[in-house]
């Protein structure tokens, strides 16, 4: 059951819950049925999570065969969505063709020549990326149509198809100046010398493999933060302030909401939280100042037991390939998990009989990683029932975790976009996936303890899109970054993953 301060995170997180399925609904219904029915199937993935969430904030807990028969149904529901879904797109097309026959009937002397008529359709908008009920698309017009072509040659990409897309355009062709990255910089040089900076050209493959040029209008870029989500940001920062500040109270065995007045003794731990969480964010931030990518405000996501989950931080420009994602993401989890893993270890050294902070042996079985390095350090006062340790390996502790959760591999969360940038797209949305039953499994396992539940929540609602493409998303980051990656990944795993009991007690941590 949840104690008072428990159930106020449940509540906030449901009307969060709520917002983001009615944002939703909002902006879907501006692209008409496509849009309700686009919707609707991503609404049948959350529900089931939903329902769980809310039954268990009542404290009711479904059994094995009742969550069973919610994932059947939303499977069963998702799928026939998803045939009504294809069936209107076809009709789509259908109704398109239809019209551009008609036309053509209407007025045979319209079109002069073949090349004319081509020229003139590739300027319509394609049936998928139509444009939304109630807005207005303005296609590309023929002068930059016929100019964006211009930059195409024989030694940088052959244009074989011309396709319209939203307020851009598709070339499918075949690259023909060697590697993708020097072709993509002579491109991008010559869109921008021709047309200054009204365009983007982005590089990428289409679901058979084949390189693709996109080309959209620059007003696609990302948007910095309007001023109620900076200060939303700025609520956020302050909540989680707090947040750390009850997390420190927590560990020092007393709720700093009863008892304001002890805030003094949660400041080194609490702030130690929030400096592990700075030095992660400044991790990002210099990675894509190299880069030459802007990072907004991040939006801290507070959490009563641990302090944080981390932050949101949005892209506020395009990214320029995949090895600057790659580098992005990884800057921040590195930074924050090496200074805590520095913490950790000095705090093990400075433990000794009497350390501020006693905590049962049992504590460090619950990672791997810290379990190890404990029995390393600390040898055989594991074995005792209470182990005195340093307030450092405690900080040191839940950076690390922060660390980790932020490192699973779904979305947009800097695991997931590390997985992206090494592997793609495709594998970056299996992985997200695979992270959501996981994170589901591990809390019906453990319902008395909301952790899991709330990331796996916030993960779904918040962070499981996948980045947005690079303008270079053909090229792969080399080797070394694949290597550092699944180094990282590995260690996510090792901080999560506890040991089971048998092996912990032959290892010699506990009794």
């Amino acid at each position: 059951m949840f104690n008072g301060s428990e159930t106020t995170a449940t509540v906030l997180l449901l009307l969060v819950a709520l917002g983001v399925i009615g944002w939703g609904y909002r902006r879907a219904r501006t692209y008409g049925r496509l849009g309700i029915l686009a919707w609707l199937q991503s609404l049948v993935l959350t529900v089931p999570w939903l329902i769980f969430f809310v039954l268990l904030a009542a404290g009711i807990y479904l059994n094995i065969v009742g969550i069973l028969f919610l994932l059947v149904v939303s499977t069963g529901i998702y799928i026939f969505l998803g045939k009504r879904l294809r069936e209107e797109g076809q009709d789509a097309v259908l109704q398109k063709r239809a019209n551009q026959l008609l036309h053509e009937k209407s007025d045979p002397n319209d079109s002069q020549d073949v090349s004319r008529q081509e020229d003139t359709s590739a300027t319509a908008p394609s049936p998928e990326s139509s444009s939304p009920a109630g807005t207005e698309v303005i296609p590309i017009s023929p002068e930059d149509l016929k100019t964006i072509q211009g930059i195409f040659g024989i030694d940088t990409f052959f244009a074989t198809e011309t396709i319209p897309y939203q307020e851009g355009v598709i070339f499918k062709g075949n690259l023909r100046g060697g590697e993708p990255e020097a072709v993509h910089s002579r491109l991008s040089a010559s869109l921008e010398q021709r047309l200054d900076d009204r365009y983007r050209l982005f590089l990428v493959e289409d679901p058979e493999g084949k390189p693709v040029v996109i080309v959209l209008p620059s007003s696609n870029d990302p948007q910095p933060l309007t001023i109620p989500q900076k200060i939303l940001a700025g609520v956020l920062l302050v909540a989680t302030i707090v947040t750390s500040l009850e997390a420190a109270g927590f560990l020092l065995n007393f709720d700093l909401f009863t008892a304001p007045e002890r805030v003094k003794e949660t400041l080194p731990l609490g702030l130690g939280i929030c400096t592990v969480l700075a030095v992660h964010e400044l991790g990002h931030l210099w990675a894509a100042r190299r880069h030459q990518v802007r990072l907004s405000f991040p939006f801290f996501i507070p959490s009563l037991q641990i302090g944080s989950f981390g932050a949101i931080t949005r892209f506020e420009s395009l990214v320029p390939n995949r090895k600057a994602l790659f580098d992005i993401a990884l800057a921040g989890p590195a930074a924050g998990g090496i200074a805590s893993v520095f913490l950790l270890l000095l705090g093990l050294v400075l433990s000794h009989q009497g350390s501020t902070f006693q905590v049962p042996a049992q504590f460090f079985q619950g990672s791997v990683l810290v379990g190890g390095l404990a029995r390393i350090i600390l040898g055989n006062s594991l074995q005792a029932p209470l182990v005195d340790v340093h307030p450092l390996t405690i900080m040191g502790w839940l950076g690390l975790v922060i660390s980790a959760l932020n490192l699973m591999p779904a979305g947009q969360l800097d695991g997931g976009r590390v997985v992206q940038a090494i592997y793609g797209r495709k594998t970056a949305r299996r992985t997200t996936i695979a992270t959501l039953v996981i994170l589901g499994i591990v809390a019906l396992a453990n319902p008395s303890n909301p952790l899991i539940l709330y990331w796996a929540i916030i993960i779904l609602f918040l962070q499981r899109s996948l980045e947005r493409p690079s303008l270079n998303e053909i090229t792969e980051p080399d080797d070394t970054r694949a290597i550092l990656g699944l180094v990282a990944l590995f260690l996510m795993v090792a901080t999560l993953i506890p040991f089971t009991p048998a092996l912990a007690v032959r290892l010699g941590i506990g009794s």
